[in-house]
Parts: structure tokens; C-alpha cells; sequence
């Protein structure tokens, strides 16, 4: 008796051709967030890539120890005829996240962060700051 398979089927060919080409896939292959983390004279500095996303579509929260990077993107794409009238309208919205154990230790005040040409950068100790306890000292009375 002949079974057809559908794995050695010619019916499968092409079925995820482009499927990872589509724009909500494209930016998941293109390494956003990538990081670099280097330590120096005490201190972690750390490069996140976010290309194409601006300043004001990042942001950055500490919370238990973790410092949690979040990139969110829309896009509005609008094609018109001669009369002015939308023939073509499409929306992209997306969101990256990601997060990182600094440690317990630190505050929002020991971090620093900056953005440029698509790359954030953050420093901060990599060393756990102890504050100094006033204790008390007794004075001996001769």
C-alpha cells in the first residue's frame, strides 16, 4: 500500500519561505539589545543596541536589584493618491525588554545612562557601596 508523506510532498515547499522576513520578525533577527559589559577601575559600564528607537522611546527602572530596559516603537505609514485620498494605511507598534541583575546595593542615584546614535550606555559600581555607621565611641575621662 502507498502512504504519502507529507514531509518528502512537494506540498511543504515554500510554506515558511519569507515568513521570517516580515517586519515584526525583522527587528528579532537584527539584534536589538544586543550588550557589552566591561569592567574598570571599579565600575561596569554596559552598551545596549537599540537602533531606531529614540531617547524619549526608552526607559530605565531599578527594582529589586534588577535594572529593567524597555524600548517601545510605533510606526504610522500612510500612501495617498493624487486626490489626497489614503489607499494604503499600516501600523507597526512594538516593544523590547530586558533585564539585568546589578544588585541589591544600588540606588537610582549610582547609575548613570546616556543615549546616542542608537546606543545606550550605563555606568555604575561594580563593587557593593557600604555606608559607614556612626557608632559610638566613648571617651575615657581621666
Amino acid at each position: 500500500m502507498y502512504t504519502p508523506s507529507l514531509l518528502n510532498d512537494r506540498m511543504m515547499d515554500g510554506f515558511l519561505d519569507g515568513f521570517f522576513d516580515r517586519p515584526a520578525w525583522t527587528s528579532l533577527k537584527s539584534g536589538i539589545m544586543k550588550t557589552d559589559i566591561t569592567e574598570k577601575d571599579g565600575n561596569y559600564h554596559m552598551e545596549i543596541e537599540l537602533p531606531g528607537f529614540s531617547k524619549e522611546e526608552i526607559q530605565a527602572e531599578l527594582k529589586d536589584g534588577y535594572l529593567t530596559i524597555t524600548g517601545t516603537h510605533g510606526d504610522t505609514k500612510e500612501d495617498k493618491n493624487d486626490k489626497g485620498e489614503v489607499i494604503f494605511s499600516e501600523r507597526h507598534t512594538g516593544e523590547c525588554r530586558r533585564s539585568y541583575y546589578v544588585g541589591e546595593h544600588l540606588d537610582e542615584n549610582d547609575i548613570k545612562a546616556g543615549f546616542e546614535n542608537g546606543v545606550l550606555t550605563i555606568d555604575f559600581p561594580s563593587e557593593e557601596i557600604k555606608p559607614l555607621k556612626e557608632e559610638k565611641k566613648l571617651i575615657t575621662i581621666a
